[in-house]
């Protein structure tokens, strides 16, 4: 039996094994490490979006960035629409995650002077071509107050998607403040408000399909995946860790037999 042991075969094979058992207990650990990750960031998330409404000027300013810490959370904007600088943004997915349209995105500006980016959520191409700007809800009139979470700036490292430019008028592919202040004369606020609410209520042919919350478990976010399969993953990963010395002892007992048997 232990001549077995001492053939290039079963040398090479418990090198490989021994050499697999580390590996999983190093991917499972990776997962797990994600996982913990993940519980943080929705902890931040969750207690973000339970806490009351603050003014965005308050956590944003032009030129600068959303503290990650504020991800999601309430804030509120006052002043009017400016439909003048509206624009879509492009290949974007209702809350079901099958329809691909655009994001409707109004610029508020604000009794201060400044601008907020507001995404006013998501609508259907219709029958326009790639290159036509789409039928939009109207804009509003007037002196209104908005309501919704807030977003840090989208670029290609954050969300992955490129940005190559050269897009049809008015539209673009990410919701960035230092893009749009190429556009505005007013300084715009860091990040963007994805609209939940407004005061006076958006008119019914004002409205856009509204972005869903990210703890809706019917959105294919990160804090919905990461709850879900960075744990198993590394379960996963720690059995498959224990059950290879298992499986090598039962193919050399397997050989071993045969052997005895020739």
């Amino acid at each position: 039996m232990f001549r077995i042991l001492l053939t290039r075969r079963w040398l090479v094979l418990t090198l490989v094994f021994l050499a697999l058992i580390p590996a999983m207990i190093w991917l499972g650990s990776w997962q797990y490490h994600r996982y913990q990750q993940t519980n943080a960031g929705n902890a931040v998330t969750d207690a973000n979006l339970r806490a009351g409404a603050v003014a965005m000027e308050t956590l944003s300013r032009p030129g600068g960035s959303v503290p990650q810490g504020e991800t999601y959370r309430t804030v509120t904007a006052s002043g009017h629409f400016d439909p003048a600088h509206e624009f879509v943004v492009r290949h974007r997915t209702d809350a079901s995650g099958d329809n691909i349209g655009f994001y409707l995105v109004t610029p508020l500006i604000t009794d201060s002077g400044k601008a907020v980016l507001v995404n006013r959520g998501w609508i259907s191409p219709g029958n326009t071509s790639g290159t036509a700007f789409p039928a939009v809800p109207s804009t509003p009139t007037g002196e209104i107050t908005v309501t919704g979470r807030l977003r840090p700036d989208e670029t290609t490292a954050l969300t992955g998607i490129r940005n190559p430019g050269g897009m049809p008028d008015r539209q673009f592919m990410l919701i960035n403040s230092q893009e749009q202040a190429k556009r505005l004369t007013e300084p715009v606020l860091a990040g963007y408000l994805e609209l939940t609410g407004s005061s006076p209520a958006l008119p019914a042919a004002a409205q856009a399909e509204p972005v869903p919350n990210p703890n809706d478990s019917s959105n294919g976010g990160m804090a919905v995946v990461g709850k879900g399969v960075h744990l198993p993953y590394a379960i996963q990963w720690w059995l498959f860790a224990a059950l290879i010395p298992v499986a090598w002892w039962f193919l050399f007992r397997r050989e071993a037999k045969q052997a005895r048997k020739a």
